[in-house]
């Protein structure tokens, strides 16, 4: 059996990525012999779509088990209907998460843990802008986000 582990780095002494789509790296690991192949993961920086892509690649793998942080809606519907158990709340290190697996101390979820668009850190904030329009004059307006607002 595979299981893959969401990694910030490339060894089984690496910490746990708390976000699935877009973990820097996939370590996919035999539990029973403890060999494992590192995956760099090409949907970190995708605009969108970063948690089906990389659910869909560990379907290809021929992973059963994930354990990672967190997961979000779509990541968790692409892994569940490739028949993917997916175990959330992990941190630490692999190796240590691995044998928490062994042991049977991790228990699946059967939701995601994480509303959509979680893992991309960015989010809308206060902008200036100024606006210019028929009868209204010129003046300084507030909008949301990256500095592109609404003038009044």
């Amino acid at each position: 059996m595979k299981i893959v582990v969401s990694s910030m780095g490339k060894d089984l002494n690496s910490q746990v990525e708390p976000r699935f789509g877009r973990s820097q790296y996939f370590i996919v690991v035999d539990p029973d012999t403890m060999e494992f192949e590192v995956i760099e993961n090409p949907n970190i920086n995708a605009t969108g779509g970063a948690g089906i892509q990389s659910g869909q690649m560990m379907a290809e793998k021929g992973v059963k088990v994930v354990l990672t942080g967190n997961v979000g809606p779509n990541a968790f519907q692409t892994l569940s209907a490739a028949g993917i158990q997916v175990i959330t709340g992990v941190s630490g290190f692999i190796k240590e998460a691995i044998e928490q697996f062994k042991s049977g101390q991790l228990k699946s979820v059967s939701d995601s843990t994480v509303p959509g668009h979680f893992g991309l850190g960015g989010g809308m904030g206060p902008g200036m802008g100024r606006g210019q329009g028929p009868g209204r004059g010129q003046g300084m307006g507030r909008g949301q986000g990256r500095g592109g607002g609404r003038g009044r």
